[in-house]
This record gives structure tokens, C-alpha cells and sequence, in this order.
């Protein structure tokens, strides 16, 4: 049912330390317990089952139960061992799972949604419980009572939810690209802000409350760190993946980002580097280096008897500049351009060795990821494929 791989640390890449294959449907959500050597997964088959190491090496469920419909997301709280399952139906089943972790026990039943719920984070130290659901509405209910203490109506339906116990704001990520920042209290809410930054949908969201930084993953493929608590608005992009980030986590001792992908990517950013923002394109009727017309710039084209050229930009400067004064590439790291990108012919002389050092290492999963979970304590991180496995990995080679 697992198969324990003998890992190589010499390498320094993640080393594959078991595997879970023994899944009929492909496992929506999975998370390491702490200090126990043990796995808690739901799959698209309705199954939520609890996996401990044994003696062999190998995981084996103590835990199988079918629920009454699939279950889309889950919330795991080691502390008091409570398990918050959000269902397609939009109810969230909460169980408490016994200190051996072999029996599992229904606590409370909640009618969050109207639909599927697409995201459910218990937060221990107000008592509450977030959810958020295809019916575009953001709940939190008393864990105690039981009781609804407020929604919120978004305007597309959200993919990612995180929680500052410090300041009560919830991060929201939608459909529409957008995040937004809500001040919680007991039993009302308050619009924040808002903040857009990419083109796709945000698929995930990380909160690290140390630095006081938001990281957005998108189905763009892109990475932006929203920097909350310096105040200026600083948003820095990350280019590091070829297909939609599906997970993020922050390992805050070291000032790393963990982020994996579709394709099966894993790419471990070093955020302990002076980054910068990506310049703003700019807007320019000719090249603003050699002034040859754009195609659409009728006027000049007729004037000079010159054919129109297509507009690029400068991924350096954001200058508007033709093809033939932007034929070079270069990677440009601390601006989160790990691949070779667009610049101009001047940008691209200023560009020296050391401004192209890689700033992130790049890992293949080798299978394409649904889900990732990374738990500080012991360095492990779990990734969960549509290929029905589970696999998990000692990050400590490549994340101190």
C-alpha cells in the first residue's frame, strides 16, 4: 500500500522518503501529522483515511470511512486533533480524531454554503471557523457554538483563504484574480482593501505573519509577494513555472518560499534577497529607442513612409521598443525572472553576471501535483498527483 524509498542526502534536491499508492481516485487534499508520523487524506472516491507509519517503513490506514459525499477541502488543527471537512454539498463535517490517531468521532455538522465549499481553515485561537464556497460567499462560524457569525458576498468565487490571528484580517483570492483583505470582527466584517496583480485566477495563497507578507500563486503561472506590512504597496513578481502554481508554502526560518505546479515542479525561492519590482510597461506610439512607428500609428507611418513594427516592452525597463532593439534574452533573478525573458539591446549590456545568479533551485515532483502540504517541524513536504499518489519528501537538503 507504501513504499519506503531509501533517500540519498548527500543530494541537494528533496529526497523521496515514501510513497501512498493505494488510491482508487485522485487525493483532492492531504496533510503531514506533526510528530507522528502520519498522513490524513481525502480523495475524489469520498474516502477520508488516516495513515501511520509502521514499524516496516511503510503507511497503512488505521482510519478508513466513506463520507456521504465528496469531500473538496479540509482543515487539520494538530493541537486539539479536530478534522474540518468541507463537502460538495457546502456543508463542513467536523470529526475529532482520538490521541492514537485509530478512531475518528463526529463533532458538529455545519451548513456553511450553498454549494461546494472550495476552501475551509479552522483558526484555534479565536475559536473560528473559515470557509468559503462556490456560492461566492465568505462565512465564519464559532467553532463552540456552532453558530454563523458572519458572511461576506464576493464578487467570483474564491480559491484561496488565509487568516492573521494578530490583526483578525482574512486574505481572500477569487476567481477573478483578485485578493481581497477583510478586517473580521465578531460578528461583522469590514472591506480592507484590494489588490490585482494577475491575469489569471488566484489558485493559491500563503501568509507568512513574521515579515508580514502575502504570497499569490495564479493560474497565469506567476507568483507575486504582496508586501503587507511595509505599507508602500510593494508587489514583487515571481516567474519561476511553466503551468499554474497549484500550492504554496513559506518556510519562515529560513525566508524560503516553496511553491510546486501542474507539471510537477517544485521551485524553492530564496526570499533573504533584495528583490525588485517589475517596472510598469509603458505606453508608446513608436520604439523609444530607435522611433520607428508602430502598426498602429497611421500618422507617422505615412509621414515617413515607413512600415508599422510590432510593440514589445522591456521586461528591464518597461520601455515600448520594437523587435529589432529587443532581439536579446536574459534571465533577471532579483526582479523574479528566473527564465529568460524579453529586453532591450541597452538593458541587456547593463546586465552582468552577477545580476544573472539564480535566486531559486528547480526540482521535478514527477508527477503532475493537485495538492501540497509542507510541515515546518520536521522539514517534510507532501505533494499529491493526478496520478492517485501520495508522495512525501524530505525538503532539509534544500530548505535550511
Amino acid at each position: 500500500m507504501a513504499s519506503e524509498i531509501q533517500p540519498h542526502p548527500q543530494a541537494r534536491k528533496p529526497c523521496l522518503l515514501n510513497k501512498i499508492d493505494a488510491f482508487q481516485e485522485v487525493v483532492s487534499s492531504a496533510v503531514i501529522i506533526p510528530k507522528e508520523d502520519g498522513v490524513i487524506s481525502v480523495s475524489e472516491d469520498r474516502t477520508v483515511r488516516v495513515w501511520l507509519k509502521r514499524d516496516s517503513g511503510q503507511y497503512w490506514p488505521s482510519v478508513y470511512q466513506v463520507l456521504p459525499s465528496q469531500c473538496s477541502c479540509m482543515s487539520f488543527n494538530p493541537e486539539t486533533r479536530r478534522l474540518s471537512l468541507g463537502m460538495d454539498t457546502g456543508s463542513i463535517c467536523e470529526f475529532i480524531l482520538s490521541e492514537d490517531y485509530n478512531k475518528m468521532s463526529p463533532a458538529r455538522t455545519y451548513q456553511a454554503h450553498q454549494s461546494r465549499v472550495t476552501v475551509v481553515l479552522f483558526v484555534l485561537e479565536m475559536e473560528w471557523l473559515l470557509s468559503t464556497g462556490q456560492d461566492k460567499n465568505f462565512t465564519w462560524h464559532c467553532s463552540e457554538s456552532g453558530q454563523q457569525l458572519g458572511t461576506y458576498h464576493t464578487a467570483a468565487w474564491v480559491t484561496g483563504l488565509q487568516f492573521d490571528v494578530e490583526t483578525r484580517h482574512a486574505f481572500v483570492g477569487d476567481q477573478s484574480g483578485q485578493v481581497t483583505i477583510l478586517k473580521l470582527e465578531q460578528d461583522s466584517c469590514s472591506l480592507v482593501t484590494t489588490f490585482k496583480g494577475h491575469t489569471g485566477n488566484v489558485t493559491a495563497l500563503c501568509w507568512d505573519p513574521i515579515q508580514r507578507v502575502l504570497f499569490s500563486g495564479s493560474s497565469d503561472h506567476s507568483i507575486i509577494m504582496w508586501d503587507i506590512g511595509g505599507r508602500k504597496g510593494t508587489a514583487i513578481e515571481l516567474q519561476g513555472h511553466n503551468d499554474k502554481v497549484q500550492g504554496l508554502c513559506y518556510a519562515s526560518h529560513t525566508r524560503q518560499l516553496i511553491s510546486c505546479s501542474c507539471d510537477g515542479g517544485i521551485v524553492i525561492w530564496n526570499m533573504d534577497v533584495t528583490r525588485q519590482e517589475t517596472p510598469e510597461w509603458l505606453d508608446s506610439d513608436s520604439c523609444q529607442k530607435c522611433e520607428q512607428p508602430f502598426f498602429w500609428n497611421f500618422k507617422q507611418m505615412w509621414d515617413s513612409k515607413k512600415i508599422g513594427l510590432r510593440q514589445h516592452h522591456c521586461r528591464k525597463c518597461g520601455q515600448a521598443v520594437c523587435g529589432k532593439c529587443s532581439s536579446k534574452r536574459s534571465t533577471i533573478p532579483l526582479m523574479g525572472f528566473e527564465f529568460e525573458v524579453r529586453v532591450c539591446d541597452s538593458c541587456h549590456e547593463s546586465i552582468t553576471d552577477e545580476d544573472r545568479a539564480p535566486t531559486a533551485t528547480f526540482h521535478d515532483s514527477k508527477h503532475n501535483v493537485v495538492y501540497m502540504h509542507y510541515e515546518a517541524t520536521t522539514g517534510n513536504l507532501l505533494s499529491s498527483g493526478t496520478d492517485k499518489v501520495i508522495k512525501i519528501w524530505d525538503m532539509n537538503p534544500v530548505v535550511s
